[in-house]
C-alpha cells in the first residue's frame, strides 16, 4: 500500500513543475469510494475522455475495471469526435468531464432527442457553471449530477456534492463534503480553525493525501505538514480558499494566491514569468 503507483506533474511557481507521488493505498481508497457510490450497477461502465496525464481521468480509467465494466477509449485530442461517440445511444454508468468540457458537450447535445447519455455526471477541476448544470437538470432530470473537488495532492478528489436541486440563478455550486477517510479542515494564517462561515484556507488529512512531492523535500515540507487534530495524520495545504455553508457543505472561493485553473490544468503565473525571464533580452515579467 506505501509503494508508488503514479506520479504527475502539475504547474510550479518557481518555473519547475511539480511531480506529485501518490502510493496505491491512497488510490485504492479513492477507487473503493468511487465504485461503490457510481459503479455497484455496473452496465455500460465509461468512456475515456480525459488525458492519461491527468488525474481527474483515473476515475473512468479504473473505475470501470474494477467493477467489471466496459472501458471505452476515446481520443481526448479530438475531443469533438469523442463527445459525438456518446450520441449512440448508450447509456453509461458514469461520465467525467471538466466543466470546460462539458460546454462543449452541452452544445452538442442541444438537439438530441435521445436517451440520457449517462446515469451519473461527475464534473470537476475548475469551477463549476451552474448554467450547464441546469442544462442537464432540464433535459436529462433523471441523471445524477455531482460536482467533484481535489486537487492532485489529495488523490484525484476528496470532496463531492450532489446537486439535487435546481441551480438556475445561483452563482455558485458548493463543493461539498468529504469522501470516504477524507478530513477537510478550514484554517486561519495561524494554523487554527476558522468560525462557522468564515473563509479559511482548505487543509487536507486522510488516506488521500500524496507521499508529496519528487525530488522536492523543501517543498513537500513545506505543503505536506503534521496534523495537529489527529496524530500520525499528515495535512496538505491547498491554497484553496472555502467557506461552510449554513447546510455544512463547503463553497469554494477561490485561491491565496495567482494560480488559475484552465480546462482543469493548473497554472501557475509565476511559472511563466520565470521561464520568460531566462531570455537574455528579458530583465523583468508579470
Amino acid at each position: 500500500a506505501r509503494h508508488l503507483a503514479y506520479v504527475i506533474y502539475t504547474s510550479g511557481s518557481t518555473g519547475t513543475p511539480k511531480g506529485v507521488m501518490v502510493e496505491h493505498g491512497s488510490l485504492v481508497n479513492y477507487l473503493h469510494w468511487s465504485d461503490r457510490s457510481h459503479y455497484e450497477e455496473a452496465g455500460n461502465g465509461s468512456p475515456m475522455l480525459l488525458s492519461f496525464s491527468f488525474d481527474a481521468g483515473v476515475t473512468t480509467l479504473f473505475g470501470p475495471f474494477l467493477a467489471g465494466a466496459k472501458l471505452r477509449l476515446a481520443n481526448p485530442i479530438a475531443l469533438i469526435h469523442a463527445l459525438a461517440a456518446l450520441e449512440d445511444g448508450q447509456t453509461y454508468d458514469l461520465i467525467k468531464l471538466t466543466p470546460s468540457h462539458l460546454s462543449l458537450l452541452n452544445k452538442r447535445l442541444e438537439a438530441y432527442k435521445g436517451p440520457a447519455p449517462t446515469r451519473a455526471l461527475m464534473v470537476g477541476g475548475e469551477a463549476l457553471i451552474p448554467a450547464d448544470m441546469q442544462f442537464w437538470q432540464e433535459h436529462f432530470p433523471n441523471v445524477r449530477l455531482i460536482n467533484h473537488y481535489g486537487p492532485t495532492e489529495a488523490t484525484v478528489g476528496c470532496a463531492t456534492f450532489a446537486i439535487s436541486d435546481a441551480v438556475g440563478g445561483l452563482a455558485s455550486i458548493p463543493i461539498g463534503r468529504p469522501i470516504a477517510n477524507t478530513r477537510i479542515y478550514l484554517l486561519d494564517a495561524h494554523g487554527a480553525p476558522v468560525p462557522f462561515g468564515a473563509v479559511g484556507e482548505l487543509y487536507i488529512g486522510g488516506a488521500g493525501v500524496a507521499r508529496g512531492y519528487l525530488n522536492r523535500p523543501e517543498l513537500t515540507a513545506e505543503r505536506f505538514i503534521a496534523s495537529p487534530f489527529v496524530e500520525g495524520d499528515r495535512l496538505y495545504r491547498s491554497g484553496d480558499l472555502a467557506r461552510y455553508l449554513p447546510d455544512g457543505n463547503l463553497e469554494f472561493l477561490g485561491r491565496n494566491d495567482e494560480q488559475v485553473k484552465i480546462r482543469g490544468f493548473r497554472i501557475e503565473p509565476g511559472e511563466i514569468a520565470a521561464r520568460l525571464c531566462e531570455h537574455e533580452l528579458v530583465g523583468e515579467a508579470v
